[in-house]
């Protein structure tokens, strides 16, 4: 039996080229979205429970994305039909996000952005499992790392650019979000667009069949060792499961409201209690012996391998601490550094753009590590270079209390870009050669509730922390991240492999 072939550094990069225009949509939603929602009048404590569209959708689309991928096979293949419909809807998002006339309409655009870069983005993970072998897989997921680095170098940057090479205007009426803002994303929508086309049109993909095989050799391999799997639960165990979630949800939400605490605690309260009805859910259609696309999935989430589930605590923290970043970065830059929070004041918006061009430069930092990355992984292991990485990126994130002067603020970028690119390869890459080949859609949707998980408490309890603890001082949420990356550091020399997909 034949054993899926190497591919050639060209046949790789096209097949990753499309992260380049993925994270020039995100890149601009992340850098600029908060300044967006301030400048259309959001407090500093509102921002969190705005942003709670992003991790919602991609709670709900990711898996349904992997799955519905797992089992689509075209003319366009696999998973290039997802990448194609969702950069058009990207692209045709981010043409309309800048000019939101309020700051609801901007909050339901973000939900529309969002669910359209799930779309994409969710199964170019799983086109990285289909199409490499388990030794070219950390390159594969470091190319999609260092075009995420270099899209996001120059995403970040726009304001900052068309303002200060262009002479694009960086201020507007109270309101009114600024022409080097819209540009930017008129300009990150297009790139978005020929980017994935690249990758749709210049890549392959392997038949259903083909991959069958494939999965047969390496099971025939003397050091393969098959994937330890979770049993799946029966209808009662779901039934019960569910009785425990909702009883926790309704006693959050019943604090939540008798103590008048701050209305962010809801999602928390209401995602726990829905999450016990999806289960009680389930169990009902186990009974009528419907196992649909829900139990399908359900059942996927239980059963999931050992080495995901570890992987998935990894997750949780690290992307806690990117969430800080994204969410608070401007106004603590701004506040703490620029000594302004008044969207309409230059000293503001001065800050607001050198938050981009620090969100370039640790993306900058990210492609480099991304080349590197392969290497340390050769000199050590996958576990131990993710962990320095995210340890360095800890390290970064407190050098925001430590540094006074915003100008050498890009010094803590290096550490975080260290972090960031780790985070965008390395999980994968571990969990790629942990998963059966049939199921890579679904399971790369679910691995990614392990992003969203921590965006929904960030959006649930950083603004109440900010607000009532800290004193409104944004920048303590920047430490609380760097907490949350030395917490992934620890527990990802927990994770197991079954083979060094370095060798």
């Amino acid at each position: 039996m034949q054993q899926k072939p190497n591919l050639s550094f060209w046949q790789i990069w096209n097949m990753c080229f499309g992260f380049l225009g993925i994270q020039f949509g995100f890149a601009l939603q992340n850098g600029n979205v908060s300044r967006i929602f301030q400048t259309l009048g959001a407090s500093i404590d509102e921002i969190p429970i705005l942003w709670i569209a992003a991790p919602l959708t991609g709670l709900l689309v990711q898996p349904l994305i992997g799955h519905f991928s797992d089992k689509t096979w075209t003319k366009l293949g696999r998973r290039r039909p997802f990448f194609l419909y969702g950069a058009i809807v990207t692209t045709l998002a981010l043409f309309f996000m800048p000019n939101s006339p309020g700051l609801w309409i901007a909050a339901g655009m973000l939900w529309i952005l969002d669910a359209a870069i799930n779309v994409t983005m969710e199964p170019f993970r799983a086109f990285v499992g289909d199409n490499l072998n388990a030794r070219q897989r950390p390159m594969g997921f470091s190319m999609q790392s260092f075009f995420i680095g270099v899209g996001a170098v120059v995403a970040s940057a726009l304001p900052w650019i068309l303002t200060n090479w262009f002479n694009v205007a960086n201020t507007a009426p109270e309101g009114q979000i600024p022409d080097s803002v819209k540009y930017s994303f008129y300009a990150g929508g297009a790139v978005l667009l020929l980017a994935v086309l690249w990758t749709v049109i210049r890549s392959r993909e392997y038949s259903p069949a083909q991959l069958a095989e494939y999965e047969k050799a390496e099971m025939a391999e003397p050091d393969h060792q098959a994937p330890v799997m979770q049993p799946a639960g029966s209808g009662k165990t779901y039934f019960h499961r569910g009785w425990a979630f909702v009883l926790v949800g309704i006693i959050c939400l019943t604090v939540v409201y008798n103590w008048d605490m701050d209305k962010q605690l809801y999602i928390l309260g209401g995602g726990l209690a829905a999450f016990g009805l999806l289960q009680w859910l389930t169990s009902w259609y186990k009974t009528k012996e419907n196992y649909n696309m829900v139990v399908q999935i359900v059942d996927d989430l239980y059963s999931m391998p050992i080495t995901m589930r570890r992987l998935a605590v990894v997750q949780f923290f690290s992307w806690f601490a990117l969430f800080s970043l994204w969410i608070y970065t401007t106004a603590a830059v701004t506040a703490t550094h620029y000594g302004s929070s008044d969207t309409t004041s230059a000293a503001y918006n001065e800050g607001a753009d050198w938050v981009g061009i620090l969100f370039a430069i640790y993306n900058g930092f990210a492609a480099i590590a991304a080349i590197l990355i392969p290497v340390m992984v050769r000199k050590s292991s996958i576990q131990l270079t993710h962990s320095f990485n995210l340890v360095c990126g800890a390290f970064g994130l407190f050098g925001f209390m430590w540094i006074e002067d915003p100008l050498m603020l890009w010094i803590p970028m290096i550490g975080v870009g260290m972090a960031w690119a780790s985070i965008l390869s390395l999980p994968y890459a571990l969990l790629a050669d942990s998963l059966p080949a049939h199921k890579m859609g679904v399971y790369m949707g679910i691995f990614n509730i392990f992003i969203v998980l921590p965006q929904l408490l960030a959006a649930s309890i950083l603004g109440s922390l900010v607000n009532h603890v800290f004193d409104k001082q944004a920048i303590y949420a920047l430490v609380i991240g760097g907490v949350s990356w030395i917490i992934a550091a620890l527990y990802v020399l927990r994770v197991k492999t079954r083979r060094l997909a370095s060798k």
